[in-house]
């Protein structure tokens, strides 16, 4: 009989980019059901974050790791012997047609795709003796256009693609390998259209569900792929966005 009781005492869980936002949410998901959690940030110290801005470090394991730099990740790895799930959540942004400049293009490209597969292989060899699983957090931007933004549109459809390689690649290693790939969820990186009446009276109309997404929305769907509920789903990026793209 299959486990669905979703418990994770004695799991060993990063997070990465699980300061804030989505990321956050999971980590303290994870968290309640009995794991250690460990989260990355940009800021020095978990001390740097608020529940003001959406951050809730409480008994999360700290760590600055820049994901745009490959010794960074390098370093961060060697701090762990033993890890079950590897939660990749970090991103950025650039509004106001910043993406078209084509170093900025190549800054967004390298957080949010080419740092994936930096912590893949970073961290490939633990999750192979865990038989864990990796979660990539995407975005719908992998199914639509997105006018002004690019890079962030290449990267997370790229992020997609990356997901069902790898889950077709490591499965056979006991590794399994899927996304996430969320609609419009309220949080930092969002506030330009969640905090903007206008843009967001209109997307909330194009919703079924009737709201914007909050990240305790996104984080369920981790738990879920991580645990034995999931172990027959391999390179899959599962949809949730309230139905917005139906």
């Amino acid at each position: 009989m299959i486990d669905a009781s979703l418990d994770y005492s004695g799991k060993i869980v990063a997070i990465i980019g699980g300061s804030s936002g989505i990321g956050n949410a999971t980590a303290q998901a994870f968290r309640g059901r009995g794991a250690q959690v460990h989260v990355t940030g940009t800021r020095a110290s978990a001390a740097d974050y608020s529940k003001d801005e959406g951050s809730d470090l409480e008994g999360l394991h700290y760590a600055q790791v820049d994901a745009a730099d490959n010794d960074a990740i390098a370093s961060y790895r060697q701090t762990f012997d033993r890890l079950d799930v590897l939660v990749c959540s970090q991103g950025m942004v650039l509004y106001k047609r910043q993406e078209f400049e084509p170093d900025n293009f190549a800054k967004v490209i390298q957080v949010n795709l080419n740092s994936l597969m930096t912590f893949a292989s970073a961290f490939y060899d633990l999750l192979k003796t865990a038989q864990g699983s990796m979660i990539i957090v995407s975005s719908t931007a992998a199914y639509h256009a997105t006018v002004g933004n690019p890079a962030y549109n290449a990267s997370k459809t790229g992020a997609m693609g990356l997901t069902r390689t790898l889950g077709k690649a490591w499965a056979p290693d006991g590794i399994r390998v899927n996304g996430i790939a969320p609609g419009l969820v309220a949080t930092k990186m969002t506030a330009v259209t969640t905090q903007n009446p206008k843009r967001r009276d209109a997307t909330i109309a194009n919703i079924p569900v009737g709201r914007i997404g909050e990240p305790d929305d996104i984080a369920g769907l981790s738990l879920f792929l991580a645990s034995p509920l999931a172990r027959y789903i391999a390179g899959q990026t599962l949809i949730a966005d309230g139905g917005l793209l139906l």
